[in-house]
C-alpha cells in the first residue's frame, strides 16, 4: 500500500533512500528529506507490507507531468516487482500528469526494483 511519508517516518525514509547507490552519506540523506518536507512540488511515499516500510518512491511535481526522482526496495524485497507497482500506483494519483523518470531512478527500477 502507498503511504505519503510523515515526519514520524523520517528513519525508515532515511534507511530506504539509503540503498540508492548516490544518497549513502547521512548529511545527504537529512538534506534530501529536508528537501521533501520543505518544497511542496517534492513528494516522497512509502511502500508498506502488513506493518512493514519496504520500498519508497520520491517524486516532483509539475503541472503537466512528475518525474521520479528517487526509488528504492528493501534488498529482502527486490525481484517482486514493487518497483513497478509503486510507479503505477504514484502514477495513477498523478494523473492525468505525463510520467518521467531521471536516468538514475529508471536504472534503480531495471536493476534493484
Amino acid at each position: 500500500m502507498l503511504v505519503k511519508y510523515k515526519k514520524s517516518c523520517e528513519k525508515i525514509a532515511m534507511g530506504l533512500l539509503g540503498l540508492m547507490p548516490n544518497e549513502q552519506k547521512v548529511k545527504k540523506l537529512q538534506a534530501l528529506i529536508r528537501l521533501y518536507e520543505e518544497k511542496p512540488e517534492r513528494q516522497l511515499y512509502l511502500w508498506k507490507e502488513e506493518d512493514d516500510y519496504v520500498g519508497l518512491i520520491g517524486v516532483e511535481v509539475e503541472e503537466a507531468y512528475f518525474v521520479i526522482r528517487h526509488i528504492a526496495v528493501n534488498p529482502s524485497h527486490q525481484g517482486e516487482g514493487l518497483g513497478h507497482v509503486m510507479t503505477e500506483q504514484v502514477q495513477q494519483c498523478m494523473q492525468p500528469r505525463e510520467m518521467l523518470m531521471t536516468p538514475e531512478a529508471e536504472e534503480r527500477m531495471l536493476t534493484a526494483c
